[in-house]
């Protein structure tokens, strides 16, 4: 009897910080699957308003563009049927896609190559916040 209980107040040290570390752990694991799925949502959300308004743009010019007799209108057509096509492939509903960052890059460099050949302004920002009349 002795002997258990002097074992019990030796241990019980090396008990509660290993239950004390269990408790932090887990505390820890379910904090940051909820700080992890609020960034993924907030970070999602800016991004597929950049592809979503990207898009727009682009079905808007070849609206513009497809009827056009202009000989550069053809090439200015055909730069904006890439932006769309890059769009279309983008995996809107793969949360693990791994060449996303790759891929929007891509979509901007094209964006950015479309406005220079429609000789608009480039900054997706300016259009989001106000400055070109963009309000939702």
């Amino acid at each position: 009897g002795g002997d258990n209980l002097f074992d019990s107040i030796l241990m019980a040290d090396n008990r509660f910080h290993n239950e004390g570390y269990q408790e932090g752990f887990e505390e820890g694991v379910r904090v940051g699957l909820a700080e992890g799925r609020s960034h993924g949502a907030a970070h999602g959300a800016k991004v597929a308003t950049e592809v979503s308004f990207y898009y727009g743009f682009a079905l808007t010019w070849k609206c513009l563009l497809q009827n056009s007799t202009d000989a550069r209108a053809s090439k200015r057509l055909k730069t904006v049927e890439s932006l769309i096509g890059l769009i279309q492939r983008f995996p809107h509903d793969d949360p693990s896609y791994e060449n996303l960052q790759e891929d929007m890059e891509r979509v901007r460099a094209k964006f950015r190559q479309t406005c220079s050949l429609l000789n608009v302004p480039v900054d997706f920002r300016d259009y989001v916040n106000g400055s070109h009349g963009l309000s939702f």
